[in-house]
């Protein structure tokens, strides 16, 4: 079945990932801004939506290998990937990150004034995935293997002292947003991971490990607001009604 141009883009990511090679390409966010349709998202960036159309459907063709449908995945399955995959990198990247950027941008900060902004970016970003990571385990997550356990044992399930699991969700993609905006911005001002002439093997390195880490980013956030939080919303209201 085709593509249409009024479709859900974290519902196409969320259906078949190959889709996100599409949107990366022509920039168009697919994570943070996943609830936007393909059409809205072309005219906002003034892109033919044929082309992005033919372009999906394409990749939508090509071979499967490769490719995980995690929408098949227990929810308790894939709050332990999230955090042993995507939450142990960010720590471990984060704490590699940092020493190299606060090295290029004292040698070459006087050059390129952008790596002093692009630092700030990255240390705030870092601090903040940290304490939104640690909600994320400490309240959502816990109460997200709840639910999965009380599905599977026929039990009550015990309503959570936050009221309704939309409410921390609502909190984490607000906090989604303003790290994916963080994240453009540093994409921006590095020129696309792209370092200058002038840059030594250690600035390379860098702008190659700020690549991978939005990259990871990416996939992550996408994981959670496309399949992780609304799958957990609809098992709430399922056992609710019960």
């Amino acid at each position: 079945m085709n593509i249409q141009k009024d479709q859900i883009i974290g519902e196409l990511v969320a259906q078949d990932y190959r889709t996100a090679t599409v949107f990366k390409k022509y920039g168009i966010d697919f994570c943070c801004q996943g609830s936007t349709r393909v059409n809205e998202a072309c005219d906002k960036k003034g892109i033919d939506t044929s082309l992005v159309l033919n372009d999906l459907n394409s990749a939508m063709q090509a071979s499967n290998s490769g490719t995980t449908d995690y929408q098949t995945w227990p929810l308790d399955l894939l709050v332990d990937y999230i955090v042993k995959k995507h939450h142990r990198y960010v720590e471990e990247k984060s704490l590699e990150i940092k020493p190299y950027l606060d090295k290029i941008r004292k040698v070459h900060g006087g050059r390129h004034p952008e790596l002093h902004e692009i630092n700030e970016h990255f240390l705030a970003g870092a601090g903040m995935l940290a304490q939104h990571m640690k909600k994320e385990e400490l309240v959502l997550f816990p109460f997200i293997r709840k639910m999965v356990a009380a599905k599977q044992n026929g039990t009550k399930l015990e309503p959570p002292h936050f009221g309704t699991i939309a409410n921390p969700i609502n909190n984490m993609m607000s906090e989604h947003n303003v790290e994916g905006d963080r994240f453009r911005r540093i994409e921006e001002l590095t020129n696309g991971y792209t370092p200058p002439a002038d840059g030594c093997n250690t600035y390379r390195v860098t702008f190659g490990l700020l690549k991978e880490f939005e990259a990871d980013l990416h996939m992550h956030i996408h994981l959670e607001n496309n399949i992780l939080f609304p799958k957990s919303i609809e098992l709430e209201k399922e056992l609710l009604q019960e």
